[in-house]
């Protein structure tokens, strides 16, 4: 038999407000409350909502041989607890049917794995708890922030007790092995890796809606028979990608739903085929082999690194600030100030390090997309000034449990941070940017990010993905395209579809010594 497991990732940040330097010491408002509320909603409307219907409408249809897992971040949690209530219900509904699998993860969709084990193993197990207590099940599979791993983080996940992770299916990770088997990264015992089949699962994520790509356009039935071209010898395809992929990423208009509806027939109209959730996966397979991870691996761009995250001094800085504040934060939570670890666990999700990312080439356009900023470098000013502002605020509220002689490094950890303001990185000047050759492809959709112009705006409708006319699927090739060639576009796509092509420098990271204070960058 051969599983096909559906992943599905669903988060959205608390962006921040426009915070100046001017607000520093004045207001400890740094989210944008009426903006992510405007967004959770609208994506509620466009994606979780009719995308839950569907999801448990293809449950009963399929008497329960269709099934899924999701993972949901908990700052996506919280805006559901606060503005759309429906959507976490709706997700409750797919709970109840014994079909959907609620992975574990960090709380905040952070990198803590990569920073500080103690805040990571915090987070972990106040998501897992959350899990429990609105989905009726504590999670045994775990998923790090954008499938980050390394040997550091999976041996940690194996001793929480987990029983799998989900990691990329990246070339230079695999060498010459299948993404489709199920294996154990080295140094674990027990804990099982499931890896995600990039080509298969950024067919849906990514090229769905691209005119250019040699596929286009994809139905449900052409989809199946790509899957049931695998061999025997392979054991499951993890599809995995972001559920807004699902009328917002790709708007309704372009047959996405129509797509997803007739998926699970036409799959299981090979009796060798069946859906399966992770934890079922690892539960009936043994590993073929252990997988070594001496740098960290993510689902991100074209690279599968932390590029997007950690590439460039804006970044690093801006990561540094933050999580020189950690183990003060964690005491002072610990004593019973929950407020200030609260701003900073939301300060903690990945998209606002993400948003100051000053790639140009091949995923550059995919990062300006996704960012509310003008800039890389307004992003980094407007979270500097954040980082700057709870760092003050931790020292004052740190001052009674220590005494006014003591300085807030006794409990940080740290030195303490200086408040002589800095010149930040300067932007990369529009005129040194070389030109692109080439036109980019990305989502029409309006995210997030989208423009006054085009918002609320509605594309032409496209041709429904249930089935091509006969007519159509007469003048296509019924063989599958190799798939050596298959996806390759004259366009480059905003996506981390393309493997890389050679393995790409990881950058170093250095945990967190609870022993040995850090050097900690001046705030501005």
């Amino acid at each position: 038999m051969t599983d096909v497991v559906f992943y599905f990732q669903v988060h959205q940040p608390f962006r921040l407000r426009r915070y100046t330097f001017f607000d520093i010491g004045k207001r400890d408002d740094y989210f944008d409350d009426a903006e992510n509320e405007r967004i959770v909603r609208r994506v509620a409307e466009k994606c979780y909502l009719p995308m839950n219907a569907l999801m448990l409408d293809l449950i009963e249809r399929h008497a329960g041989e269709f099934r899924i897992a999701y993972s949901i971040t908990g700052s996506a949690l919280d805006q559901f607890e606060a503005w759309v209530p429906e959507a976490l219900e709706s997700f409750q509904k797919l709970a109840r049917t014994g079909c959907v699998e609620f992975l574990g993860e960090t709380s905040m969709h952070s990198l803590t794995g990569l920073a500080d084990l103690d805040v990571f193993r915090d987070q972990v197990e106040a998501h897992s708890a959350r899990i429990e207590r609105l989905f009726g099940r504590r999670p045994t599979t775990f998923r790090n922030t954008e499938l980050v791993i390394d040997a550091r983080i999976a041996r940690t996940v194996e001793a929480l007790g987990f029983k799998a992770i989900l990691g990329e299916g990246a070339d230079h990770l695999l060498g010459w092995r299948s993404p489709h088997r199920v294996y154990s990264p080295e140094g674990c015992e027990t804990l099982k890796l499931l890896l995600r089949s990039y080509e298969f699962s950024d067919d849906i994520a990514f090229r769905f809606s691209n005119k250019t790509w040699d596929e286009w356009p994809l139905y449900a039935d052409r989809f199946a028979s790509w899957l049931h071209e695998l061999t025997e010898e392979d054991t499951f395809v993890g599809l995995f990608m972001d559920y807004e992929t699902f009328g917002e990423h790709q708007w309704k208009e372009t047959g996405i739903f129509d797509f997803m509806e007739h998926v699970p027939a036409e799959v299981l109209k090979d009796s060798r085929f069946r859906f399966r959730t992770p934890s079922q996966v690892a539960e009936e397979n043994e590993a073929v082999a252990k997988l070594d991870f001496p740098h960290p691996i993510s689902w991100a761009d074209a690279e599968r690194d932390l590029t997007a995250w950690l590439g460039n001094p804006m970044q690093r800085s801006a990561n540094d600030a933050l999580y020189s504040l950690a183990r003060s934060v964690r005491k002072l939570e610990h004593a019973g100030s929950p407020d200030l670890a609260k701003a900073w666990a939301r300060l903690s999700t990945s998209d606002h390090l993400y948003y100051m990312c000053t790639k140009w080439f091949s995923d550059g356009d995919v990062h300006k997309y996704f960012s509310p900023y003008q800039s890389p470098h307004d992003a980094f000013i407007a979270f500097m000034n954040v980082v700057d502002d709870l760092a003050r605020r931790v020292e004052k509220a740190s001052a009674p449990l220590l005494g006014a002689a003591e300085p807030i490094a006794a409990l940080a950890g740290v030195p303490a941070l200086t408040r002589k303001p800095v010149a930040p990185p300067e932007p990369i000047p529009e005129t040194a940017r070389a030109p692109r050759t080439e036109p980019v492809t990305r989502p029409t959709s309006a995210l997030e990010r989208e423009s006054p112009a085009t918002r609320g705006a509605t594309p032409a409708a496209e041709p429904t993905r249930a089935a091509p006319p006969a007519e159509a699927r007469e003048a296509r090739p019924s063989d599958r395209t190799p798939n050596t060639t298959r996806g390759v576009t004259p366009a480059v796509e905003p996506t981390r579809a393309a493997p890389p092509t050679e393995a790409s420098a990881p950058l170093p990271v250095t945990p967190v010594d609870d022993d040995a204070p850090a050097d900690t960058p001046e705030l501005f």
